[in-house]
C-alpha cells in the first residue's frame, strides 16, 4: 500500500497557511514566535537557578503572577521588568538589530 501523505517541509507549510516571509501576517507571526521563546529562556533560566516563580519575583519585586504572565506570554510585559528578570537571574541578554537584511553595529 502507497503512503497517502507527501511530506513537505515546515517553512513549506507555514508559506501555505500563514503567509510568505515579509507579508504583514507572517511577520507578525515570526514575531509572536520570537517572543515566545523569550519567556521560554526566562523560564530555563529561573529553573536553572532552582528558582520557584515566587522567589523570582520577590528578586525582581514583582508577584509570582507576573513571572507566571512574563514565562507564559511576553506580550504584556514591560521591556523594563523583562530586563530586571534577566538581572535577577545573573543572565547575560544580546540583542541583534537588523535592518535591510543586515546586522548594524553598535
Amino acid at each position: 500500500m502507497a503512503n497517502k501523505f507527501k511530506t513537505v517541509s515546515i517553512d513549506t507549510m507555514i508559506d501555505k497557511h500563514i503567509g510568505k516571509r515579509g507579508t504583514e501576517k507572517r511577520e507578525a507571526f515570526e514575531n509572536e514566535l520570537r517572543i515566545d521563546l523569550l519567556g521560554l529562556a526566562i523560564k530555563r533560566a529561573r529553573q536553572e537557578r532552582n528558582l520557584t516563580q515566587e522567589q523570582l519575583g520577590d528578586l525582581v519585586g514583582v508577584q509570582k503572577a507576573q513571572i507566571s504572565k512574563i514565562e507564559n506570554s511576553v506580550k504584556n510585559a514591560r521591556f523594563e521588568t523583562i530586563l530586571k528578570v534577566f538581572d535577577a537571574l545573573g543572565a547575560k541578554v544580546n540583542f541583534n538589530v537588523e535592518l535591510n537584511n543586515k546586522k548594524l553595529a553598535y
